[in-house]
């Protein structure tokens, strides 16, 4: 029992919650150990509310999970899991999460309210509309920048990371949709009714706007936003951009991959050794040439 409501609580996709440490990483306050300890507090947190939200999804998608040839493993769609424990894990998991979020942060808690009472919408009816439901997935990676910014005193942080991380999100989203099309082929409006509303040539379109829009948006940020090194020296990351979009793009087109993001940065070597790069290099330039 133990061992399925572990898995029910996605712990592979807590990866999403490092967003929450942009703000102390790129305000150059990483090694400040006040700011350090609130966004570590900070992420367990959103871990615990971002697994509520796994949990409600999977009990709201129950009947369509046991139709999908990979998703009916799920513990509470295969059985493994009792529907009665699954809710009461979430209900106890929200107990703990959102008040010890205010008592950190009133921003914070605010943030993480508002993450789930969208992702609640989301589960419910908004994933169901074309589009705005990739703009929902996009807006909780937002937040989660957001509530960064909300547990530490920003100094140099940039608004054009929120603009970089939207886009961000939205292309990675639009691979997912893609993906899960390929994936199911033609019964795929059965397993998510949103995928209706999608077609191969039209998600084409989104990732080759959002992708070109991404690397453009942080290019301009690396050479013009006022908390970066005046020596310009952040334009060196823009290759591991490009290449980051570019190694997705080919998992998604050749590979037949993407339906998992948060488990193929993982998996995939090429883009797990990009990703190290641009932290390491980034890093690098921010601390050690200010």
């Amino acid at each position: 029992m133990a061992k399925a409501i572990l898995k029910s609580l996605r712990p592979k996709q807590w990866a999403k919650n490092v967003f929450i440490f942009a703000a102390l990483i790129f305000d150059r306050q990483m090694f400040a150990p006040g700011p350090l300890s609130r966004t570590i507090v900070g992420f367990i947190l959103m871990c615990l509310i971002s697994s509520v939200v796994y949990l409600i999804n999977d009990l709201a998608d129950i009947e369509q999970d046991r139709l999908h040839p990979t998703k009916k493993f799920r513990p509470i769609a295969s059985g493994s899991l009792p529907v009665g424990t699954a809710r009461i894990t979430a209900v106890l998991l929200g107990i703990i999460a959102l008040p010890l979020g205010f008592a950190l942060s009133t921003g914070f808690g605010i943030i993480i309210l508002i993450y789930f009472i969208q992702n609640l919408l989301y589960s419910f009816w908004l994933k169901h509309i074309p589009i705005i439901d990739v703009f929902i997935l996009a807006t909780g990676f937002l937040l989660r920048v957001a509530a960064g910014v909300s547990l530490i005193i920003v100094e140099r942080f940039s608004p054009w990371l929120y603009v970089c991380t939207t886009l961000l999100a939205l292309f990675i989203a639009f691979g997912k949709r893609r993906a899960e099309i390929v994936l199911l082929a033609e019964n795929a409006e059965n397993h998510r009714r949103v995928l209706d509303g999608y077609t191969i040539p039209l998600l084409d379109q989104f990732l080759v706007i959002i992708s070109a829009t991404t690397i453009v948006a942080y290019s301009l940020y690396t050479f013009s936003a006022e908390n970066l090194p005046g020596n310009h020296l952040m334009m060196l990351t823009i290759p591991f951009v490009v290449y980051g979009i570019f190694r997705y793009l080919y998992l998604i087109h050749v590979e037949g991959t993407g339906g998992a993001p948060d488990e193929l940065i993982l998996t995939d070597a090429p883009l797990l050794a990009d990703i190290l790069l641009f932290g390491f290099t980034s890093a690098i330039i921010l601390y050690l040439f200010p």
